[in-house]
């Protein structure tokens, strides 16, 4: 809202102050409001004052009025008279009606009002000007002197209005421009002395115009999206410094590729799209990131630095609910004042980052309702000491030469424990029985595997008929299984005579007679079946013989395999 205004003081006493009144639901979305005074018009208007602002509220004002003051340049005597000009800006203001609308269908908004300047001071001559976004509109309130043409609509002038008037206008017209909303906006600004500003922004944006309900074509949408998507926004515009370098765009999944940069000396623009088209009441979630020269934006003058940066977001088609903004400074930074040219919440907290010892000073600036009018530059006074540059620098000199000299003692150094020691011997002697204990079991496991070639030439007899042929796998088993039994005597002898398999020896010897028990039990089967075989006895009787001494075949079998897992886990 644009207000030109010409006051005069018809009064007999000098006013020191301008008051302005807007109505309270009007009032709550105020983002800013600014006043300049000038002198004169056209060719001699003067230079533009700008007039301090503040709240306060008169007792006798109605409850449904917000003031604010503005302080004059000077005292306006009887008579006098002063140019003004103000802008106040307001969020949230504007209605979509309808609050839902389909992909297909046309977003609109409602603009409430009033005809009349809100004023507590009568109003001798007055007009509005509503400036829509096209020439094309649903429905607007008609009062006297109303007027209609291409895309505003003027109301009045009226003259000799009461101080208070209201005379509500409501305004029903299209509008499909991409009403960003950033919720939450979090820019971080790290200052690194070695040369480079790194700048990033978080953003969590919705669509805030009206609600989009049923499904979503995208085909429709990719084949007519100024009609079937017409309320919606595929991408945004974020006008970055003109030596921004290292830009990047993700969001929670990875990097998006759909990112376009376009630089000239003077700006550089990022163009970003979202990974889907953004309809009402949706949201999504991305991190921007770029790097700046610092000379460009950090000062010095009389032992104190500065950094001098702009305030809001970039991007000026979207609205800023909730901003926070985060300078990080170098670590040692002391002195630490900042200096913003309106109203904010500010706050000082600790940041580590790589090689911090104290953590870096950081700045932490909140404010609702950022608008683009809000991207002023801002300060912030330092103090620091060249000196702290070289803390990082002998950080590193120092881990890497501490590093290399651990390194030397370590290679030239013995850290074995003594020979003669209790401790060692015990060791030695226990690497000794896991050696042997190992031996033995593997001669368990080549007696198993004789077995089982045993068993498979009882297999083959009674498929081919060939005793022959299974008294010679007998003959060949017999002599190797008496081998490894001379070799696991040796073997349990050793672990007899040290103390320190006593705790595991009685498993070991029980392991050792249980596969000979087992031995004996698949010969005395073997030798029972080649007999029945020369004797040329039914294959029933075959069975019936051999039947008891398969059963403690079995038997045993399931007791090795227990011993012997038991061992092998030692």
């Amino acid at each position: 809202m644009t207000l030109t205004l010409k006051v005069e003081n018809t009064g007999p006493d000098p006013v020191s102050e301008l008051s302005f009144t807007f109505p309270e639901h009007q009032a709550k979305n105020l983002a800013l409001l600014v006043a300049v005074s000038t002198e004169g018009r056209g060719k001699n208007r003067g230079s533009a004052t700008n007039l301090p602002i503040k709240v306060n509220q008169p007792d006798n004002s109605p409850p449904s009025l917000i003031w604010y003051h503005a302080s004059l340049p000077k005292e306006l005597a009887k008579g006098e008279s002063l140019n003004i000009d103000a802008l106040a800006v307001f969020t949230h203001t504007l209605r979509p009606f309808p609050e839902k609308i389909t992909q297909a269908e046309a977003q609109l908004f409602l603009l409430q009002d009033s005809a009349h300047f809100t004023s507590p001071y009568k109003v001798k001559y007055q007009s509005l000007t509503v400036k829509l976004p096209s020439e094309s509109v649903e429905s607007y309130t008609k009062l006297e002197n109303t007027k209609f043409s291409g895309s505003e609509i003027k109301y009045g002038p009226y003259e000799n209005i009461p101080g208070f008037s209201y005379v509500p206008v409501i305004v029903h017209f299209p509008s499909n421009k991409p009403f960003a909303v950033a919720k939450e906006l979090v820019r971080e600004i790290e200052i690194s002395h070695w040369g480079n500003v790194q700048v990033t922004e978080h953003y969590e944006v919705v669509h805030g115009g009206a609600q989009s309900t049923g499904e979503f074509s995208r085909l429709d949408f990719q084949a007519r999206p100024h009609v079937r998507g017409a309320s919606a926004f595929r991408n945004l515009i974020a006008m970055l410094p003109p030596r921004a370098h290292s830009i990047y765009y993700r969001d929670a999944i990875g990097n998006i590729s759909t990112s376009n940069i376009y630089a000239d000396s003077s700006k550089t623009l990022l163009e970003i799209e979202p990974r889907y088209p953004m309809f009402g009441g949706w949201k999504t979630s991305f991190t921007i990131g770029y790097g700046l020269p610092l000379r460009d934006y950090l000062f010095q003058s009389a032992g104190t630095r500065f950094l001098n940066f702009t305030f809001g977001s970039p991007m000026n088609d979207v609205l800023v609910e909730n901003l926070t903004l985060k300078v990080v400074l170098p670590e040692g930074s002391k002195d630490i004042s900042v200096s913003v040219p309106f109203p904010v919440k500010q706050s000082q907290e600790t940041t580590f980052s790589h090689l911090d010892i104290a953590g870096r000073p950081t700045i932490v600036i909140e404010k609702a309702n950022v608008i683009p009018e809000h991207n002023q530059y801002f300060q912030v006074h330092y103090k620091f000491s060249n000196l702290s540059l070289l803390t990082e620098p002998l950080m590193l000199i120092f881990g890497f030469f501490s590093l290399f000299v651990a390194g030397i003692i370590y290679m030239h150094a013995d850290f074995t424990i003594s020979k003669s020691s209790a401790s060692y011997l015990a060791k030695q002697q226990w690497d000794e029985v896991l050696g042997t204990l190992q031996q033995l079991v593997d001669i368990i496991n080549k007696c198993l595997v004789l077995h089982d070639k045993l068993e498979a030439s009882l297999r083959e007899l009674s498929r081919t008929g060939d005793v022959q042929a299974c008294k010679a796998v007998r003959k060949s088993a017999d002599g190797l299984l008496k081998d490894l039994s001379k070799d696991s005597k040796s073997l349990l002898a050793v672990l007899q005579s040290s103390p320190q398999a006593a705790h595991i020896l009685p498993k070991v010897e029980e392991l050792v007679v249980k596969e000979r028990d087992l031995q004996e039990k698949i010969m005395l089967k073997h030798t029972t079946v080649i007999d029945s075989y020369e004797k040329k006895s039914a294959g029933r009787d075959i069975e019936n013989r051999v039947a008891s001494i398969q059963q403690k075949i079995t038997s045993l079998k399931q007791e090795v395999d227990d011993l012997l897992e038991f061992v092998e886990d030692i």
